[in-house]
């Protein structure tokens, strides 16, 4: 079985795509290819790391990275995170992909207590975990 290209794109490639592409790497690797971008390169977001860690998923080793437009090319989904990457995506010369706008709140903007900020990301994290899992029940 040919395995489903999905490309998670957010801004940065720091918090968000990262998070859905940790869960989706747990939860659907047998079914899908997974990889994340972004508009540009943040690096990871160490409390993105954290929260993630805190969920049973090591996303430490993961880079961040720019979208590259041969896997944009190939993707059967593109997925973005974030209304900046939907808006500013490049333009996909891809007539197979399906393309899907999962909005969710920046959690690197938070502010406040270090526990409202943590809570903050941990709220993105499960709301993102929350849609994978809805996205491989679905098989799509």
């Amino acid at each position: 079985m040919d395995k489903k290209l999905v490309y998670f794109l957010c801004t940065g490639n720091s918090c968000r795509s990262q998070m859905a592409d940790g869960f989706l790497k747990a939860l659907g690797s047998d079914s899908y290819e997974v990889k994340s971008a972004g508009l540009e390169a943040h690096g990871l977001n160490p409390r993105a790391v954290a929260s993630m860690g805190e969920a049973g998923i090591d996303i430490s080793n993961h880079t961040s990275d720019v979208i590259d437009p041969e896997i944009l090319s190939r993707a059967d989904y593109i997925i973005t995170l974030c209304g900046h990457a939907n808006d500013n995506c490049p333009v996909v010369r891809n007539d197979k992909a399906e393309r899907w706008h999962w909005g969710f709140d920046d959690p690197a903007k938070a502010t406040g207590t270090e526990e409202e900020i943590t809570a903050k990301f941990r709220d993105v994290r499960d709301s993102i975990k929350a849609r994978i899992e809805q996205f491989v029940k679905e098989g799509k």
